[in-house]
């Protein structure tokens, strides 16, 4: 066991403090790309700008592996961790681009909020993260959260609202996975197989669907084409994330994607916030806060 001194508390901090940055830029930059993806999925197939958003963030990540001299394929990207990643992966990104593109994106980027908890439980279970039970409590604060938006067993409930549910488990085993992935795999590794995944996601959709694919127009492509862009720097941002700092303490900061997202929606595609979404969200928030407070005290 490492001793304790305040050296190593002091690089705790710093670690952590480098992880929560690299969290909010990411959260910013998927608050963008799910804004690009809803306006391309209006005018093209899911399944297709899933193919064309994996397509090119993969050939990116793979021309940045290149030039960093990281080798795409080696035995570590076989390694268990890596097989689960994909999997949750391809869960993630299919299920919630299709709710982006079916429900009012301040309502999918609420659900998704819920992620820190999931990951924040699995820290514990799977790291053997102590989590106490100050945390253990916030837990179901913020699912709760999640129920009162999506109000089951009422009018209000949507069935699109679920595939939210389950994008946001999809990511919450995507990050944990990404934190037990071998240390040899980069940053650009890991990208590069998280959008291959995504291409992987889009094609299974696609063959389900069976909608022909359209020529994109020009607002689409560049849409697109955006997506491209800031979802390979989200992707970065995020892995250096869960890869700097204890995971309990970095992710609580995946709370400021629902201040982007939502400022977003309302925004952009004008959607009107209602009281059982402030109120759930709310409840989300709170129940980050509570873990983060916790985090400071122990």
């Amino acid at each position: 066991m490492t001793p304790y001194t305040p050296a190593a508390t002091a690089m705790d901090a710093q670690s952590n403090l480098r992880g929560s940055l690299w969290m909010i830029a990411a959260m910013a930059f998927f608050a963008f790309e799910d804004t690009v993806i809803k306006t391309a999925s209006a005018t093209i197939p899911v399944g297709q700008v899933l193919i064309v958003f994996g397509l090119g963030g993969a050939i990116v990540f793979a021309a940045l592996a290149r030039a960093g001299g990281q080798p795409l394929f080696t035995r570590d990207v076989l390694a268990p961790a890596m097989r689960i990643r994909v999997v949750f992966e391809v869960t993630g990104r299919l299920f919630y681009i299709l709710a982006i593109a079916l429900i009012p994106l301040s309502a999918a980027t609420v659900i998704l909020q819920a992620t820190p908890l999931v990951v924040v439980a699995g820290a514990a279970l799977v790291f053997g993260e102590r989590v106490g039970w100050q945390r253990w409590a916030a837990i179901p604060i913020g699912l709760s959260g999640v129920l009162l938006i999506l109000q089951p067993g009422t009018e209000s409930f949507t069935l699109p609202s679920v595939l939210a549910v389950i994008g946001m488990i999809g990511f919450a085993g995507r990050d944990l996975a990404s934190r037990a992935a071998p240390a040899t795999l980069g940053t650009q590794v890991l990208g590069f197989y998280g959008f291959v995944a995504v291409t992987i996601a889009g094609t299974a959709f696609a063959l389900w669907q069976g909608a022909a694919f359209v020529v994109p127009g020009r607002t689409a492509a560049a849409c697109l084409a955006a997506a491209v862009v800031v979802g390979v720097a989200a992707y970065a941002c995020l892995m250096k994330a869960m890869r700097t700092g204890d995971v309990s303490a970095v992710t609580p900061f995946r709370y400021t994607r629902l201040l982007f997202g939502v400022a977003l929606g309302v925004l952009i595609f004008d959607e009107a916030l209602t009281p059982a979404t402030l109120a759930g969200s709310g409840l989300i928030v709170l129940s980050g806060l509570l873990i983060r407070l916790r985090r400071r005290a122990a």
